[in-house]
This record gives C-alpha cells, structure tokens and sequence, in this order.
C-alpha cells in the first residue's frame, strides 16, 4: 500500500510540472496532492458566507478589505448634531440657553423656547448683514434653521421690534419685551463681547439696559425681581380694587350670578390669550376672589401690576360693572 502511494503521488508531481510548462495551474487539473479534497479554491478570496472575524479576518494581501491607516478609528466619531453649538459659538448648547431665558422671563421651557427663536430672528433682521451673519453663526443653529431671516419683517424702533417678536410668538407686546431682554441677558451672559460688539440700532438699545434692582424683569437670581415696598405702593395707586394678601395681589368681585359668570369667562379668555391669568377662588354664586403673584419669585413683581391692570380692563369691557 505505501509502495502503491508513493507512485501515486510521483505521478501527480509529474503531471503538476506538465501542468505549469503548458501556463496552466495544476488545481484546475486536478493534479496538486490535495486537489481530490478541495472543492473550491481558497486563493480566489471569495469563499462564501461572511468574512471570518477576529484575527483571521481578511487583509488586502488576502483579497479582503484595506485596513484604516494606524492612528484613525475606524469608526470616526459623529459630527455635531444639528442645535448645537459651531465654531466661534457662544459655547451654550440649545437646551441651556432656553432654559436659562425660561428662568429668566419665569416661563416654561416651551414659552421660553418661542420667545428666544422669535427675538433671535427679529434682531438678526434689525441688524446690518455683517452684524447678523456673526449673531446667527455665534447662537445654536436650532434657534434660525426653521424661519428663514429674510421672511421676518424689519424693525428698527422698539415698538415695530416687539410687535414683531409678538407676531412669531403668539404673545402680547407686553410679553415679548419680557422675553426679549430674557433673551439678549442670557446672550450677555454666555458671551458678553458677541453681545457688546453688535451694532444694535438705537432704537432697540433699552432691550440690552440691565433691569433696576426691584420692578424690573429679573432679579439677581435669574427670576422675576420682587417690587420694592415703595414701588408697591405707587402700584396700588393705581389700582383701587386691589390690595397686597400674602405676597400677592387680590381683589374681590360681587356681582349677580348672571354677571359674574360672564366676568370669569372673560377672564378666561384673557389666560388663553396672553398665556397668564388671575387665579380665581368662587366664594359664593354672587363673588369670587381674583389672586396675582408670581410663583417663582414668591411675591409682587412689575408683571404682576400689568396683569392686574388687565383684569381691570377685562373686567370693564365685560360691561358688567365692580364692587370692592
């Protein structure tokens, strides 16, 4: 038997070398030593099924897929997503820059949220060209992706700039300035030299004058800022049905049930209309107490005496009268 494989495999040799003289490879022939146990040839590199893992993996000198230079992953890491912050940014993201124009204007993240878009776009507008290519490049993109700037109409003076604002809000001009000055605060804060650079118009400079201490928009805490007890009281004057009640404003309405009904209703209209309204407790069918504060400051603030000022005026164009 070992005899017989000996010849069997010289004569093998023999026909492999008649093989590689006549330019042909001996496998196809069928002539190498393990030929009769290979049903396919392996040096194609396309074996079948999915490329073998760990460190027989394929190479480029197997036919396989180029390894990625040394020193380069190779799975770069994503780019930035789309809101965040791009060179030469303010270096607040998205979420932080609302949020701390919420905290500021005491609003929730999604009055917030229109309030910013709105004012950014309204001052990219106001601005000259090179003045706003650097407000929108420095700002989170999310803030301008959506609302083209040249779609917004422009304004230059104050009245025009928050009738605007308040147009792509949804919020009274009242509103708007609120979160306008928010807005360009929080701006300051994450960068004061963008905010200081820009060529504001004239007009629009109050936007970007700090708040007095008490009375104005925000305190020292990023929230409404509580009235001064002198600012109060000049408040009241101007306010007979109203009186100060646990850090608030209270009034009490007596009517006949026919036209109180048609008071609150009023008054409900004005919450769907501006986004704040009075609190209102129903004592009787006859009277209801109406209650002002606000929250987050735990006390009186300038908003508050616009708000009281306007359920004054609700109250009025309800026709239905008043009592102390």
């Amino acid at each position: 038997m070992r005899k017989q494989m000996e010849g069997d495999n010289q004569r093998r040799r023999t026909l492999a070398r008649q093989a590689r003289e006549r330019g042909r490879q001996p496998s196809r022939d069928g002539t190498t030593l393990g030929a009769s146990k290979q049903p396919t040839h392996l040096d194609r590199g396309k074996r079948a099924g999915p490329p073998p893992a760990g460190a027989h993996k394929p190479d480029s000198t197997r036919g396989g897929p180029v390894p990625p230079p040394a020193g380069r992953p190779a799975n770069p890491r994503p780019g930035p997503r789309p809101g965040g912050t791009t060179p030469g940014a303010t270096g607040t993201g998205y979420r932080e820059l609302v949020g701390e124009v919420g905290r500021r204007a005491g609003v929730d993240f999604r009055t917030a949220k229109v309030g910013t878009e709105a004012t950014v776009l309204v001052l990219a507008r106001a601005l000259d060209p090179a003045d706003r290519d650097r407000l929108l490049r420095a700002v989170p993109m999310s803030l301008h992706d959506v609302t083209p700037v040249d779609g917004i109409e422009r304004h230059r003076d104050l009245p025009g700039f928050l009738a605007e604002v308040a147009r792509i809000s949804g919020r009274t001009p009242e509103q708007a300035r609120y979160q306008a000055e928010a807005t360009l605060a929080a701006l300051a804060e994450a960068d004061g030299d963008l905010v200081a650079s820009l060529r504001v118009p004239e007009g629009l400079l109050d936007l970007l004058t700090p708040p007095e201490a008490g009375g104005g928009v925000v305190g020292p805490e990023g929230r409404a800022a509580p009235l001064t007890a002198d600012e109060l009281r000049a408040a009241l004057a101007d306010l007979p049905y109203w009186s100060v009640r646990d850090r608030a404003l209270s009034r009490s309405v007596a009517l006949p049930p026919g036209n109180l009904d048609r008071v609150l209703d009023r008054l409900d209209r004005l919450r769907a209309d501006t986004g704040r309204g009075p609190q209102i407790t129903r004592q009787t069918g006859a009277s209801a107490v109406l209650t002002v504060r606000s929250r987050r400051a735990d006390a009186v603030t300038a908003q508050d005496v616009d708000l009281a000022h306007r359920v004054d005026d609700a109250i009025e164009e309800a026709g239905a009268g008043v009592a102390g």
